[in-house]
């Protein structure tokens, strides 16, 4: 059986190994132990850590990535899994949408804002010509 370190993974993913100890702090992670404490991954765990960071981007919580790769090992044809992960991504998709729209909305105003004050510079300017 293949085995990675957490330097490995580190590399491999891009963070800190100090992160990788977080997850498994959590329980997101578990490693096997060597006798000498050094932590070995097997490609299941090397997949979990995918999961979670992949979920960390899409702005998931480590407690719904959790539950998700949990429900995997409950029921290993992945259905609950998958219509955990449906269920968590209309909220996500809802959230950014909700972002999406207030951040158009902010734009408006600045846009609106800005285009007043060039306005008004530009009226001070031929007064002043």
């Amino acid at each position: 059986m293949h085995y990675f370190t957490i330097s490995d993974l580190a590399h491999e993913f891009d963070v800190s190994t100090r992160t990788i100890r977080y997850y498994e702090e959590r329980g997101l992670l578990s490693p096997i132990r060597t006798e000498s404490g050094q932590r070995l991954y097997t490609k299941k765990e090397r997949a979990k850590l995918k999961l979670i960071l992949r979920g960390k981007r899409f702005g998931f919580s480590l407690d719904e990535i959790h539950e998700m790769i949990s429900l995997f090992d409950e029921d290993r044809t992945g259905k609950k899994q998958l219509e955990k992960t449906v269920e968590y991504g209309r909220r996500k998709l809802k959230e950014v949408s909700e972002r999406i729209e207030d951040l158009l909305q902010l734009k408006a105003e600045m846009e609106a804002l800005l285009s007043d004050f060039e306005r008004r510079l530009r009226e001070w300017e031929e007064s002043d010509g």
